[in-house]
């Protein structure tokens, strides 16, 4: 059975610090422009492991890798996993050691802005401006079609077993009209998701957003599928028990990484 601090750990890493991309280039505000010349590598680490990921601030533009930069200019190390998860889920973070690096004043304003934003996912953030609701929804999308991913990929025992006997399919979720959009693709016990429409098949279960209020309401309000549908805030096209099961694995992963308490 796959460790649960180790599988949040997973989908930390790999579904929503990616998040910090989306993120920065979203930001129009002045500071970032301000900022942008200042290049450098933040890392994320676990101390006396290679797991880790670091952030890559170069030529205006923010990438994230996984693994572990051979030079970082500033270095978060964490105690343990947990100490790492709990930056991420509400909790107080456990460091291996004092941060270094921390005089690069510009990357530190520049990772402090990050998380701020990153804040829009949290259940009590209700922002009034569309561009951020809007955000919010891009955001939360991104996120849960990665960390389906990176559950099966990770070992989760009951998401392995959906996965292996289906084949190749695509789990859809999109904002309509002209909205974000991203999906899930499984075969034979493989999964892989994307941003945007994926092209080349239909899909086999499509979930469409009426608008930006009909997505508000289920992705960052929490409004239950079924009541949703009746409502006209999502139309379900395919499959509605195998579109269930889905729902239900993306109730774990919020149970996952709700704010410790």
């Amino acid at each position: 059975m796959a460790d649960k601090v180790m599988l949040t750990n997973r989908i930390i890493l790999r579904s929503i610090m990616p998040l910090f991309k989306v993120l920065y280039e979203a930001d129009k505000t002045p500071i970032k422009k301000l900022l942008a010349r200042f290049d450098g590598v933040i890392q994320f680490s676990i101390k006396g492991t290679d797991t880790g990921a670091y952030l890559e601030f170069k030529d205006g533009k923010l990438d994230v890798f996984q693994g572990l930069h051979p030079s970082p200019d500033i270095t978060l190390p964490f105690k343990h996993v947990e100490g790492m998860n709990a930056m991420f889920t509400g909790g107080v973070p456990v460091f291996g050691g004092f941060p270094k690096g921390l005089w690069r004043l510009p990357l530190l304003v520049k990772l402090i802005m990050l998380f701020l934003g990153l804040l829009l996912l949290m259940p009590n953030v209700n922002p009034k401006d569309p561009d951020k609701r809007m955000l919010k929804v891009t955001l939360i999308m991104y996120m849960v079609t990665n960390a389906l991913s990176q559950l099966n990929k990770g070992g989760d025992e009951d998401m392995q077993f959906w996965t292996s006997k289906q084949p190749d399919r695509i789990y859809q979720m999109s904002v309509e009209p002209g909205g974000p959009a991203a999906y899930l693709r499984v075969k034979g016990g493989k999964t892989k998701a994307g941003r945007g429409y994926y092209t080349r098949k239909a899909p086999f279960v499509h979930m469409q957003f009426n608008g930006l209020d009909g997505a508000y309401k289920v992705l960052a309000e929490g409004k239950d599928t079924l009541r949703a549908t009746v409502d006209g805030d999502v139309k379900l096209v395919g499959s509605p028990e195998y579109a269930g099961t889905m729902g239900s694995f993306m109730v774990r992963i919020q149970d996952m990484l709700m704010p410790a308490k």
